[in-house]
C-alpha cells in the first residue's frame, strides 16, 4: 500500500489557503483525481514476469513520495485540454523515470535511506538496485514511445540530461571551471531537467498553446534548482524523522553540496572556515567511517554557519526567477497555483 495521508495539492501547499475560489478548487480537485490514475498507472504498469523485479520495482514507489512531478503535468495540463489520458500517461513516465533515478542514485551514494526506508541496494544489494532502476526507465521509455516521437525525443533527451548531470557530478569540475557554477549545472541537469520535462509534458500532451512552453520549462527548471538547493540544507536537518535520512547524509557519502563549496570558499581567507572544512573532510566525508561524535558535531557547525542561511537565501532567489518566468502564462488558478507551488519548495522541511 502506497503511504499517502493526504491530497497531493495540500501535501504541496495548494490547499484552501490558495485555492479561494470556485474555479481554484476545481482545479485542485482534478489534479488530485488526476493523481489517482497516475497511482493506479504505476501499480499497474510494476508488474513483471519475474516475481523479485516486481517487488524491487515496487519497494520505493510504495514507500511513498509527494508525486511532485506528476503533479506538475497535471497542473500545466489544465493551459489545455486539460487531464486527458495522454497526460496521464506521459505523467505516469516522468514519475517512472525519477524513481529509476533514486534507484541508481543511493547506489552511487551509498545512501542507506530513501524515503524513511532502508535504500533497495541495503536490502537487495548493488546489482539488484541498479537492474530495477534500469527496468523502471525501461518501462517509461515504452510509456512514452505509446504516444508517438514526440514523446520519445522528450523521454530521450530529458533522461540524457540526467546521465550528464550525474556525470558532471561524478567527474567533478574541470581545471579553471568555478566548481560553484558547476555545481548549479549538475543540478539542472539532474533534477531541473525532469522537473521541466514534468511540466512540458502537461503543455504538450494537453495541446496547450505552443507559446506556454518556453515558460514552463524554464519555471520547471529553475524551480528544480531551488529544490535540490533545499535538499541541501535539510541534508543537515536535525530532525530525521521528518527527511527520511540521518543528518549529513550527502556529506557522509562524499557528495558535495553547495553549503559545503560555499565553505571551501571561505575558507581561504578565514580560519574558523577552514577549521570547520578540516573537520569535515576528515571527520565526516571519509569512505567508510562510522558516525561519531566528532563528526555530528561538524555537521551541526555546519548547519549553524552562515554558509548554510546563504544556500537558504540562493534557494528563494532560484525560486523568485522561477515565477518570474511564468510571466507570458495568463492570469489565472494555474499561474497562481505555480507561483504557491514555487513557494511552498523554499518554505518545505522535508
Amino acid at each position: 500500500m502506497i503511504r499517502r495521508s493526504a491530497s497531493v495539492t495540500s501535501q504541496v501547499g495548494l490547499g484552501d489557503r490558495i485555492f479561494s475560489t470556485s474555479a481554484d478548487r476545481g482545479l485542485a480537485a482534478d489534479i488530485d483525481a488526476g493523481i489517482e490514475k497516475v497511482e493506479t498507472a504505476l501499480i499497474d504498469e510494476l508488474v513483471y514476469a519475474n516475481e523479485i523485479a516486481t517487488v524491487t520495482s515496487r519497494y520505493l514507489l510504495n514507500a511513498g513520495g509527494k508525486r511532485v512531478r506528476p503533479m506538475l503535468a497535471l497542473l500545466t495540463a489544465h493551459l489545455g485540454d486539460g487531464v486527458v489520458p495522454d497526460v496521464i500517461t506521459a505523467a505516469t513516465a516522468i514519475e517512472l523515470t525519477h524513481l529509476a533515478s533514486l534507484y541508481h542514485d543511493d547506489v552511487m551514494d551509498d545512501a542507506d535511506k530513501r524515503r524513511g526506508v532502508p535504500s533497495a541496494q541495503t536490502v537487495w544489494g548493488n546489482s539488484i538496485a541498479i537492474l530495477t532502476g534500469d527496468l523502471l526507465f525501461a518501462r517509461a521509455s515504452q510509456l512514452m514511445a505509446r504516444l508517438g516521437d514526440r514523446a520519445i525525443k522528450l523521454q530521450a533527451t530529458t533522461f540524457e540530461r540526467l546521465v550528464l548531470g550525474q556525470f558532471q557530478e561524478t567527474v567533478g569540475p574541470r581545471a579553471g571551471e568555478d566548481p560553484i557554477e558547476h555545481y548549479i549545472e549538475v543540478l539542472a541537469g539532474k533534477t531541473g531537467s525532469l522537473i521541466a520535462a514534468a511540466a512540458q509534458g502537461g503543455v504538450v500532451f494537453s495541446n496547450a498553446p505552443a507559446e506556454y512552453e518556453q515558460p514552463v520549462v524554464d519555471f520547471g527548471e529553475k524551480i528544480g534548482v531551488a529544490f535540490q538547493l533545499i535538499d541541501d540544507v535539510l541534508d543537515l536537518s536535525p530532525q530525521p524523522q521528518e527527511t527520511g535520512k540521518v543528518p549529513g547524509t550527502d556529506l557522509r557519502a562524499g557528495v558535495v553540496t553547495l553549503p559545503l563549496l560555499r565553505l571551501r570558499e571561505r575558507a581561504v581567507s578565514d580560519g574558523a572556515s577552514a577549521d570547520l572544512l578540516h573537520r569535515l573532510e576528515n571527520d565526516v566525508m571519509i569512505d567508510g567511517s562510522a558516525p561519531t561524535e566528532a563528526a555530528d558535531a561538524a555537521i551541526t557547525a555546519l548547519r549553524e554557519h552562515a554558509v548554510t542561511a546563504e544556500t537558504l537565501a540562493e534557494a528563494h532567489g532560484w525560486a523568485r526567477d522561477a515565477v518570474a518566468a511564468l510571466g507570458p502564462l495568463p492570469n489565472g488558478s494555474v499561474k497562481k497555483a505555480l507561483t504557491r507551488f514555487a513557494e511552498t519548495i523554499v518554505e518545505r522541511s522535508s
